[in-house]
């Protein structure tokens, strides 16, 4: 039970193993997860490393799988992950493994190439299809009628006209000896393209588009392109090196295209067929292509674990040393001291499966260095050790505030978000990720919100219940109160005066009260009384300040224990003591006024210890550090609570502001009491031991003066450092006393408010649907439950419980944590697989 409210305990080792076994060892100790290795060589550089080329191999292994996880994405195969971890297979499989990768990526790459090849052939084949059918259409068109082609100038107003029709064209095949391109360009680029041959070309070319209806596969990025099919006519050999020169820097895709129709169409004939050619190889090479993905999608989560251990291995054997015969490797490694055994029988069975005979050696060794904080963690406390350790990881062996968390968190969170409906929702939520917590993290979403709330599942679990536990205390769900027990409280007024007097408060003292306390929480009546708020306001007001006393005096008493296990007796003299007294003198005792008041003055005892004569506890404190006395409201009533009280007040008082010098100065004076001692003790150490001095009475002075000389810097320096730390700790504890009592009234402030929110939802929204009763009344109560129900979860369940949950993280953290938590150490991190495999995941997915 120890290790569960304090880290474990630690030791350095220093573990030799034998070069054929380190392999099998460190694979072993990698699966235990125990281990913190420590660099060896921090001033090698990463590449004159011993096995950094075996690094190297796992990085090229690594990138083949990338690739082949890339194209096995592209074509949308699952690849098969059954959830085991196989074992990290022995260097000597590395090149089989290495083999496999190459064969696989070099017939991938193969099998791409090819295809993006034939693919381009079949862009190209496409294209001349639609450039023939196309250009057949224009021609067509010219032998019926003519065409009326208008190019614009987009600078200009002026129009060129070009008239082509039966005549034209025999004139420009006979005299005018017009020619012409065809080709294909995107179809983004056709205004650009038009412009841009008005101009270069002064208007003295015709051209004619159409676009391609379907669009077409770019053999090199995959993408769907639109093209359009053109034709320019021109005349000249100076036009034409003009016009292609403009298609090529288009990026315009120029074509063969017969000037004969019967040529045409004998071309087209032949294109067809080509294209169902190409269409057959291509589906044979995609099949292939989806073969061979396959039967990589069955291994590929294999293989990645396993390249990921082996280069785990070797990125953990270059942090080890190498001895002088060059056959032993030493390390060395932080180890839990419970785990020692474990880690031996590791290190035993990774021998064994290399065949080695020498065993492993494993020592532990003295140090004075801070060892690494250390704390077992389950499903259950996981969660509430991240929220720790957020704030900063334990010091070596100090108390560990999660345990007192798992308890007080959700019951502060419940304080001031306690509603039984709103905690029933968040109850049942993390009660469904608590039971399907298997399937869920099986599924490994890359959503942070989501693994936020899932991690903290058995948070939001708890969370929910104790906040249905205080809105059963409150009487509050949804804003509306249960009816239990029935009221004690009974009307003696008649329907008349209770509705025309909407005001009427509950009097505790009058006929209408049976009093006997309510069995358990707050009377269902309250929630209709006029007071209600002055009521629990004072009750709510008043909780909050008892919790935060009880819960910052625990905090104190957590750091005693602190104190005795590390032996630091001055600090329980000197800090711990007069904390306790200054803390229980002032804020606990402020705390027992408030019992006295709710136990003395009740409502029905006689005037002078009613509930009229009962003094403010508030007002009682301000006065008693103020060194006043209390006055009474009348005469007949008593300004104390019991006899003595200003003598009480005022010895309390005393003694708590004489607690202030005591942790100021006590332990500076006993520390540089005990410097003194230490010097006075190593002046003598200079004599010899039948007490005569040594070279007489003036080396005894030169000793002294040297060490005075060597020590009296040092001193100062220390001595003026612990007097600051001191001064700060004091004022930060007595000024936080006062600061962190308050702030436990955000308690109140968010219970009150969550409590107000919830009714005016109610009454602004849900009960307007509750106003009608007729046949459409169920239509209207739908819509406005349906609008009040998504204002609730979004609202008042989610953002106020965000809330809520933001104010307890600071209550913990600040007023719990400060008294005694320092969270100056750093996390043990093992060598671990699992930790491993996890990180590149989410790499990955990132």
């Amino acid at each position: 039970m120890g290790s569960l409210f304090r880290s474990e305990e630690m030791t350095l080792c220093q573990l030799f193993l034998q070069s054929e076994a380190a392999y099998a060892c460190v694979s072993e100790l990698g699966e235990l997860g125990l281990v913190q290795f420590r660099d060896l060589n921090p001033d090698v550089n990463a590449f004159q490393r011993k096995f950094v080329n075996e690094v190297r191999r796992c990085d090229e292994m690594e990138r083949k799988l990338r690739y082949l996880e890339k194209e096995i994405k592209k074509d949308g195969i699952p690849m098969l992950d059954t959830g085991e971890s196989p074992e990290a297979p022995q260097p000597r499989e590395m090149i089989d493994l290495e083999a496999t990768f190459e064969k696989l990526e070099n017939e991938l790459r193969e099998v791409n190439q090819n295809a993006e090849a034939l693919k381009r052939n079949f862009l190209e084949l496409t294209e001349l299809k639609h450039i023939l059918r196309k250009t057949q259409i224009f021609f067509d068109e010219a032998e019926h009628g003519g065409v009326v082609s208008q190019m614009a100038d987009p600078n200009r107003e002026e129009e060129q006209v070009t008239l082509l029709g039966e005549e034209g064209l025999r004139a420009g095949g006979q005299a005018l000896k017009l020619g012409f391109v065809a080709g294909v360009i995107l179809r983004e680029r056709i205004p650009a393209f038009e412009r841009m041959l008005w101009r270069a070309c002064r208007g003295n070319v015709f051209l004619r588009q159409a676009e391609i209806e379907t669009p077409l596969e770019d053999p090199s990025t995959g993408d769907q392109v639109f093209k359009s099919v053109f034709i320019i006519f021109f005349q000249g050999d100076q036009l034409k090196t003009r016009v292609k020169k403009i298609c090529e820097g288009f990026r315009a895709t120029l074509y063969p295209c017969p000037e004969a129709p019967a040529d045409r169409r004998e071309m087209a004939m032949g294109v067809m067929t080509r294209i169902e050619d190409l269409n057959t190889v291509l589906g044979q090479t995609q099949d292939h292509r989806h073969r061979v993905l396959v039967a990589a999608a069955k291994n590929i989560k294999n293989w990645f674990v396993k390249v990921r251990k082996i280069k785990a291995i070797y990125h953990t054997l270059n942090l080890f040393n190498l001895d002088v015969t060059q056959k032993c490797l030493i390390a060395e490694c932080w180890v839990p001291v419970l785990d020692i055994e474990t880690i031996q029988l590791a290190l035993r069975r990774g021998t064994e499966r290399s065949g080695s005979s020498v065993p492993p050696i494993l020592n532990r060794m003295e140090t004075f260095e801070d060892p690494p904080t250390y704390n077992r963690t389950n499903k259950f406390t996981k969660g509430f050790q991240a929220l720790i350790d957020a704030y900063g990881v334990a010091s070596y062996r100090e108390m560990n505030p999660a345990p007192y968390t798992i308890i007080t968190f959700p019951f502060l969170f419940a304080v001031m978000f306690g509603d039984t409906g709103h905690g029933m929702i968040m109850a049942l939520f993390g009660g469904w990720m608590v039971l399907k917590e298997k399937p869920l993290a099986a599924k490994k979403s890359d959503n942070e919100i989501w693994n936020i709330f899932f991690g903290g599942r058995y948070i939001v679990f708890l969370m929910g219940l104790f906040s249905m536990y205080t809105g059963f205390i409150y009487n509050d769900f949804f804003s509306k109160s249960l009816n239990i027990f029935g009221t004690y409280w009974k009307v003696n007024y008649n329907w008349t005066t209770v509705s025309s007097l909407p005001s009427l408060q509950l009097d505790p003292n009058g006929t209408d009260y049976l009093q006997r306390p309510y069995p358990i929480g707050m009377d269902p009546v309250w929630q209709l009384s006029e007071n209600k708020i002055v009521f629990l306001n004072s009750y709510k007001m008043k909780i909050s300040i008892i919790f935060g006393v009880i819960h910052m005096i625990f905090g104190v008493v957590v750091g005693l224990w602190n104190h005795m296990y590390f032996k630091k007796r001055i600090n329980v003299i000197c800090d711990f003591i007069p904390q306790m007294i200054f803390l229980l003198f002032l804020f606990f005792y402020m705390v027992l006024l408030m019992f006295i008041k709710w136990i003395k003055y009740a409502p029905t005892n006689e005037e002078i210890n009613g509930p009229y004569c009962a003094p403010s506890v508030l007002i009682t404190f301000i006065n008693m550090v103020l060194f006043k006395a209390n006055v009474a409201p009348s005469e007949v009533c008593d300004p104390w609570m019991f006899s003595g009280q200003l003598g009480v007040q005022r010895a309390l008082l005393i003694l708590a502001v004489l607690c202030i010098p005591w942790m100021l100065f006590a332990k500076p004076f006993l520390l540089m009491r005990n410097m003194k001692s230490k010097m006075h003790q190593q002046l003598n150490n200079h004599g010899t031991e039948n007490g005569d001095v040594e070279g007489g009475a003036g080396a005894v002075q030169q000793n002294a003066g040297t060490v005075q000389g060597g020590h009296k810097e040092e001193e100062q320096h220390d001595i003026g450092e612990i007097f600051v730390h001191q001064s700060i700790h004091t004022i930060e504890y007595v000024l936080g006393s006062v600061s962190h009592t308050a702030s436990y009234l955000r308690l109140w402030a968010l219970s009150l408010a969550h409590a107000q929110l919830s009714e005016v939802l109610w009454n602004m929204v849900m009960r307007n649907g509750l106003r009608y009763e007729n046949w459409y009344g169920g239509v209207i109560l739908w819509v406005v439950f349906a609008l009040w129900a998504v204002l609730t979860v979004g609202i008042l369940v989610l953002m106020e419980g965000l809330s809520a949950f933001l104010h307890t993280l600071r209550l913990h953290w600040v007023e719990f944590q400060s008294k005694f938590y320092m969270g100056a150490g750093y996390t043990f991190q093992p060598f671990s697989f699992e930790i491993i495999l996890d990180s590149a995941q989410a790499t990955v997915e990132d």
